[in-house]
């Protein structure tokens, strides 16, 4: 094993390749993060269990070290969450550690995830992720409007600012998404206008405000993302809470969201228990991350086919809310 690195156990993130986590820790001395090995190669061999994970492990070890493989001399041990809130000493590896590792399991699986691995920060998800790991220590989380459409286009903004050119802008088409048609474009201003009146002195009132501004989706791409964040900011300052998104699981919360359109029973079911009062918490909000970008993962939204927009424009991409 080597020296142990100087981890900021502050700076946790939680990575999802096919619906399944993959723990990381960021180590400040040499600027990159480390991946746990047992979920690595969960996600290689398509297995939850932990026990056949671990045993799989030792074996893996044993031979490579047989061949006098310098992978396993790159691994160090590191505590990370496990499914009981309980912190255990893992195995981990860097970035080129894993790619290695990877190679060990010739599959069209771990080609695949050699390619998200080696790619997905690159993406425009990815790098917008990075902003917003960022804006926990940023000035401007300080400075953002609470509970405003201006609030939520400085989140937008700075979250897609580079990214997309209309980052933060307000949008002139209209858009879809499952069939379901968004607040017309022509009507958007006065749907803005009153939801940004609508109260927050309870939690109902301020998640009915939270569906209302989803069902506006004032931005052409990233209202999810940027609308939990607004979210969150919202209840911190009139409840002294903010959820813990990592408690939110995906297929339920895309489901209440879906239902809320009709009605907004389900989303407050949800939500509720999954409050909390780690309002300055960087792990709780870290996780908020990776969870809100993990929820859009295969979403699409669409133009409206209209016969006004250009054929060019009948889709826009990706797996983005």
């Amino acid at each position: 094993m080597s020296d142990k690195p100087e981890i900021s156990m502050r700076k946790i993130s939680i990575r999802f390749f096919d619906d399944k986590e993959i723990r990381t820790v960021w180590e400040d001395v040499n600027s990159k993060w480390w991946f746990s090995v047992l979920d690595i190669v969960g996600v290689l061999r398509g297995e939850s269990d932990y026990v056949k994970n671990r045993n799989y492990w030792k074996y893996l070890k044993a031979k490579l070290k047989r061949e006098n493989s310098e992978l396993v001399s790159h691994a160090t041990q590191l505590k990370l969450t496990a499914a009981d809130d309980k912190k255990y000493a893992t195995d981990c590896f860097d970035h080129n550690g894993i790619i290695e590792l990877a190679k060990n399991f010739p599959s069209k699986q771990a080609n695949r995830f050699i390619e998200w691995f080696t790619y997905s920060d690159e993406t425009i998800d990815g790098k917008s992720k990075t902003k917003a790991y960022a804006l926990f220590d940023s000035s401007l989380l300080g400075t953002i409007e609470v509970g405003t459409v201006k609030g939520l286009q400085q989140i937008h903004g700075y979250l897609f600012g580079g990214l997309y050119d209309f980052a933060g802008q307000i949008r002139t088409l209209n858009i879809a998404k499952g069939g379901f048609r968004f607040a017309p474009v022509q009507f958007l201003a006065g749907t803005l206008k009153s939801i940004e009146a609508m109260p927050e002195r309870s939690f109902e009132e301020i998640i009915g405000k939270y569906v209302e501004m989803n069902v506006a989706h004032p931005f052409m791409e990233g209202n999810g993302r940027s609308t939990r964040i607004w979210l969150d900011l919202i209840l911190k300052k009139n409840l002294k809470l903010c959820v813990d998104w990592s408690g939110v699981g995906k297929k339920e919360y895309l489901a209440a969201m879906e239902q809320s359109t009709m009605s907004d029973a389900g989303i407050k079911v949800l939500l509720k228990p999954a409050l909390t009062d780690k309002i300055n918490d960087r792990e709780v909000f870290m996780k908020g991350v990776d969870y809100s970008y993990y929820y859009e993962q295969e979403n699409e939204i669409s133009l409206e086919e209209d016969a006004n927009l250009n054929p060019s424009d009948a889709e826009i991409g990706g797996a983005q809310e």
